[in-house]
């Protein structure tokens, strides 16, 4: 829960206070190496995000399907792995989006169309290859965005039979209050995220983009208890 809370504090503090200062001034400027760096903590802390929602969520299942079972599946060993390995596989995501990324040269003349230095929104600037590029977060996207993804949903499907097994109205109320809160912040999360990068018509237009965005990098972790 603490890493988690760091990360929704960082994932925000990422792009937030830049977005603040650009609004409220004329002179609207990144640095090259400062965009470089805003991306990467950018993508480290939003795969972060990802992942600890999926032990939150298999927290969650063995909290309601194995009560009893609950301090011997989640012990402390296994709580320091999940978090070493969350933390170990986000730097390595985008330490590698980053560095492909510095092998490409970019348009001097361009303007970001967004308020932080989106992945997605650099290589439309670029004038070099970038199919590597794309293939790089075509299968990363497709790994680290879809098993999380399938842990959630499997972890909630558990819960959720457990749940219609539950005689008891009070033990329902309970289990739904356990989970409803971390349910509603995953839907928001990946939702939009789906919806920005799998539906190229909402990517296309920068309002609604930017709007999007906004839901995910600010809204969501905001919302999260």
């Amino acid at each position: 829960l603490s890493h988690l809370a760091f990360t929704d504090v960082s994932f925000s503090s990422v792009t937030v206070p830049k977005m603040l200062r650009d609004m409220l001034s004329k002179d609207k400027f990144i640095p090259y190496v400062g965009c470089f760096l805003q991306m990467y903590f950018f993508i480290v802390f939003g795969s972060l995000d990802s992942f600890l929602l999926v032990v939150m969520a298999y927290d969650r299942y063995a909290a309601i399907c194995h009560p009893l079972r609950y301090t011997t599946i989640m012990s402390e060993g296994l709580c320091v792995l999940l978090v070493a390995a969350s933390w170990l596989i986000s730097c390595g995501n985008a330490l590698l989006h980053t560095l492909l990324l510095a092998q490409v040269s970019f348009y001097t003349d361009k303007v970001i169309p967004h308020f932080f230095c989106d992945l997605s929104v650099l290589l439309k600037l670029c004038c070099s290859n970038t199919s590597v590029n794309e293939l790089a977060i075509l299968i990363v996207g497709a790994v680290l965005g879809i098993i999380p993804l399938i842990g959630i949903v499997s972890s909630y499907a558990h819960i959720g039979a457990s749940i219609l097994r539950v005689p008891s109205t009070k033990g329902l109320r309970k289990a739904l209050s356990t989970c409803g809160s971390h349910l509603s912040v995953v839907s928001l999360f990946y939702g939009t995220i789906m919806a920005l990068y799998f539906f190229p018509s909402l990517s296309d237009s920068n309002d609604k983009a930017i709007i999007a965005s906004l839901m995910y990098t600010t809204v969501t972790p905001m919302l999260n208890p």
